[in-house]
């Protein structure tokens, strides 16, 4: 503001800020500069829909089903754009497995795609930028003495291209400011590096710091926990939160015997606050995984309280949608819409024009090769019919899973698969509760309650209430009340973060994600966890988290059943 008021004549004749995401920075000086990348100046821009769709086109034309691949290619390319590498940089890397060397052909088929529709994707939009500036000295400049001051907001967040996007642009004058946050750097998953917030100083040696270190949410307490759980890492800029807020309540900690248990208590304590008066958009529930949100909504059902799910709920995501369509088509072989859905889950080298001589009867026509496909896919419906008529449910859905390929499609390192395997781990989890009947009449009440599970979601879709969410959505929301849920050992911190290359880099990661989710408390904090939890249908007992080690018993306050809503514990739990 003192910049602007020393030049009131610029803002006079309408010269003000330069203010754009660092896509939108992209697109100004690409369009500016078109006619060096043999592009029209009103190019095309491809959405993510639109790059999803020319990459299948692209799979689908080298003879792949893109069920498998689609994700997985595409979560690549734009790592390796968001890290400086362009299509001929990565066909010049040594292919190490058959992904990357499938990678390699799907990228140039959907780089022609690109180049015929004279279009850019988002990636492109920072990265062709970058070797534009990089490539014309003249064009550097010219930009370097447009801009010169440049601030940047979120810098923990920048990847390796948007990092040299601004060093260059700053390289002149070096009238540069950032702001950001290393304790609240958790997407590393999406290509944000830490390391560029760690080594500004080092870039910029001239540097001027200032902490923001006053905290105008939080309660005394709640920052004083946030403070010890990060200070444990060593990737960060040293700094201590403080606040002239109350000190507040203690932190409350839960432990239940069970998953179930820990819900109901979530469920039953966000009641007993709404009748206390607290209003219920001003609570939240975060969790680790987003698998752990299907016994919360049970339990916010059970006990009436309005929730609002931030997400895809659980029995509306696809994986499971995908696992229920396999029970219902073995148990019905007409269902036709089930089968067609399924038919091709794993890839089986089975198309559309197959599923459509199906449904109208042509099958005859079908290749003698196709027909096998075909006869096999009905031969597994016919064997899990038996087993899901004759097995207790969890068991059966189980043996579905691994047998059907399911299992094996989704066990690779990508968060989304990860994540989805835990999903469909968790729908075995819930069968479990209809193994004490028999095994036909067990996956009957199964499928009656997943559908009206399902019908419970749409009917709620308007309502409001206490928020559920991953800690990651929660990242710059704030509540009163807040309870981190799941704490526990492989859990959170997450087991993932214990393999591969950057396994400390990681486990700092998991160190602020739960810093993130403890400073989203302004008035009470509730941490939980649960001795027990059913993953995959068997019920493991688990240690607590390690992050709950670290925070001084001082600040903590145990909690059971007890509470002012509750005539009588519903049990007694030994600390």
């Amino acid at each position: 503001m003192d910049l602007l008021k020393e030049n009131p004549i610029g803002l006079a004749y309408g010269k003000t800020p330069f203010v754009s995401t660092f896509h939108s920075l992209g697109v100004y000086i690409i369009k500016e500069n078109a006619d060096l990348l043999k592009l029209p100046r009103h190019f095309n821009i491809f959405d993510k829909a639109d790059s999803k769709k020319a990459l299948k086109n692209a799979i689908v034309s080298l003879g792949i089903d893109p069920k498998e691949h689609l994700e997985k290619i595409q979560h690549i390319i734009s790592t390796e754009k968001g890290r400086g590498v362009d299509l001929k940089e990565y066909i010049e890397k040594e292919s190490f497995d058959y992904t990357s060397g499938l990678t390699k052909k799907v990228w140039l088929k959907y780089e022609e795609t690109l180049n015929r529709e004279q279009a850019l994707d988002f990636d492109d939009l920072l990265l062709k930028t970058l070797k534009l500036l990089k490539k014309y000295s003249d064009v550097l400049e010219k930009y370097q003495n447009h801009f010169l001051y440049i601030h940047v907001d979120e810098y923990q967040d920048t990847n390796k291209v948007q990092n040299a996007l601004v060093e260059l642009l700053a390289k002149k004058y070096r009238n540069i400011c950032v702001v950001g946050d290393t304790d609240q750097n958790i997407y590393s998953w999406r290509g944000a590096e830490i390391k560029n917030m760690l080594h500004f100083e080092k870039t910029y040696p001239e540097v001027k710091t200032f902490f923001l270190e006053q905290n105008y949410r939080s309660t005394k307490n709640i920052l004083a926990v946030a403070n010890e759980i990060i200070k444990k890492n060593n990737f960060r800029i040293p700094k201590k939160l403080f606040t002239e807020n109350i000190e507040g309540e203690k932190i409350s900690l839960f432990k239940g015997r069970s998953e179930i248990d820990e819900a109901h208590f979530i469920a039953m304590k966000s009641k007993e606050l709404i009748s206390n008066g607290i209003k219920d958009e001003n609570i939240a529930v975060l969790y680790r995984a987003n698998f752990q949100s299907r016994v919360l909504e049970d339990a916010f059902l059970s006990h009436g309280v309005p929730y609002q799910m931030l997400g895809t709920k659980f029995f509306e995501r696809r994986e499971i949608k995908d696992v229920i369509s396999f029970i219902k088509t073995s148990l019905n072989s007409e269902n036709m819409s089930d089968f067609m859905r399924i038919i091709n889950i794993p890839s089986r080298g089975i198309g559309k024009t197959t599923v459509q001589k199906i449904i109208s009867g042509h099958e005859n026509e079908l290749p003698e090769n196709t027909k096998i496909k075909i006869n096999n896919f009905r031969k597994m419906l016919s064997d899990f019919k038996n087993v899901l008529i004759s097995q207790k449910p969890s068991e059966a859905i189980k043996y579905l899973i691994k047998t059907s390929g399911m299992e094996n499609m989704y066990k690779t390192r990508t968060d989304e698969d990860t994540e989805r395997l835990e999903n469909i781990m968790e729908l075995v989890s819930l069968a479990t509760k209809y193994d004490i009947s028999p095994a036909e009449e067990g996956i009957e009440k199964f499928l009656t309650d997943a559908a009206l599970a399902s019908d419970q979601d749409s009917l709620d879709e308007e309502r409001k209430g206490v928020k559920l969410m991953t800690v990651h959505s929660s990242k710059g929301l704030e509540f009163d009340y807040v309870f981190i849920s799941g704490l526990e050992a492989n859990l959170f911190p997450h087991k993932k973060m214990y393999e591969g290359k950057r396994v400390g880099e990681d486990k700092e990661e998991e160190r602020r994600l739960f810093y993130v989710g403890l400073t989203r408390a302004g008035k009470k904090l509730f941490l939980t966890h649960a001795e027990t939890r059913t993953i995959f249908g068997a019920r493991e007992i688990n240690s607590p988290s390690q992050f709950l080690d670290d925070i001084p018993e001082k600040y903590i306050e145990k909690e059971s059943f007890f509470g002012k809503s509750y005539k009588e514990p519903l049990f007694s739990i030994d600390f």
